[in-house]
């Protein structure tokens, strides 16, 4: 398969709202499957004593090829229709599962004090590692998408400092790189804007009901922008006084993905809504990753055809496929 291939959609497909609003339509995935009935509910405890939810999906009396790690986007979840459809696509063909919540996300609420930010990449990195050990001695892949693929590459650059055991190689979809930017980007867009913005407050009168003596975000809920709710937000809630300082840390531009330290392959298009394309041109890269950049595709779609398989799936199994590490 060549990657750098131009992809190109069926005329009908071939919109970037079209493509980002099938990528995490409902029923695309849904369904009964194996990967799910045999699904372990997990709750991993950090180094930090953060607890994330995870479900790991081994494959009972068979040998599996490897284990993919999948991270879903802002707001999404384990459950996130991207995130199931790609987790049935790689179990169908031999690899292990572990699809991982993110803090305060997917109905975690409950599990941790502290509200979920995008900074908070230690915890991440750290339950990475519990489920690469859930591997065993089987090859270990991570898959991100959009602010998942943030955490993805931010995790294959942690690698020049710390190790993931079998590691082989991270694969970013449609990857948030300039967080202020695509911030900017969503408040104009209504249709996005509205979707983030509702699944954003129903998340946050979530965590205040679970802790109702530590928060209290009726004041504030009220904003009707993305930015302004973070505006509002940051100072009670965080140690950061404005989001151009708290988006700074966890922004990946220019030289910020040199040190990459394992095998990376970044996938966006050039009609994202979301995430501006022009963050991809400026980026300083070593030997260790690939950067695909396709015309068309929206926001984590790259449908392919009318019965709605993605083209990263293919991507990525033939990526997989070169490891025996």
């Amino acid at each position: 398969m060549n990657l750098q291939e131009p992809f190109l959609p069926p005329p009908g497909l071939k919109g970037p709202h079209i493509q980002s609003i099938l990528a995490s339509a409902r029923f695309r995935a849904s369904g009964a499957h194996p990967v799910f009935d045999n699904a372990r509910e997990m709750i991993l405890e950090t180094n930090e004593g953060v607890r994330l939810q995870g479900f790991y999906s081994p494959r009972p009396g068979k040998d599996a090829k490897a284990m993919l790690l999948i991270l879903h986007g802002w707001e999404g979840s384990a459950n996130s229709t991207y995130v199931r459809a790609s987790a049935r696509y790689f179990f169908d063909r031999g690899y292990e599962i572990f699809r991982l919540n993110l803090r305060d996300h997917g109905d975690t609420q409950h599990l941790n004090k502290g509200l979920f930010f995008g900074t908070l990449f230690d915890e991440v990195f750290d339950a990475a590692k519990q489920a690469a050990e859930l591997a065993g001695k089987k090859p270990f892949f991570v898959a991100g998408f959009s602010l998942g693929g943030n955490y993805a590459l931010r995790i294959a650059r942690e690698l020049c400092r710390r190790s993931i055991v079998r590691l082989c190689h991270v694969v970013a979809v449609s990857p948030v790189l300039d967080p202020g930017r695509a911030t900017d980007v969503v408040d104009k867009t209504i249709l996005y804007k509205n979707y983030f913005l509702r699944k954003w407050k129903n998340s946050l009168m979530r965590k205040q009901q679970f802790y109702p003596d530590l928060y209290d975000f009726s004041g504030m809920l009220s904003h009707s922008t993305i930015l302004g709710l973070t505006a509002a937000l940051l100072p009670r809630c965080s140690p950061f006084a404005t989001p151009a300082e708290y988006f700074q840390t966890y922004t990946l531009t220019n030289d910020a993905l040199k040190s990459i330290a394992v095998p990376t392959t970044i996938i966006t298009s050039r009609d994202d809504p979301i995430i501006p394309v022009e963050d991809f041109y400026g980026l300083d890269l070593n030997d260790l990753t690939e950067l695909i950049v396709h015309s068309y595709g929206g926001h984590n779609g790259f449908i392919r055809n009318y019965r709605l398989n993605v083209w990263y799936e293919g991507a990525m199994e033939a990526i997989f496929a070169q490891y025996t590490c």
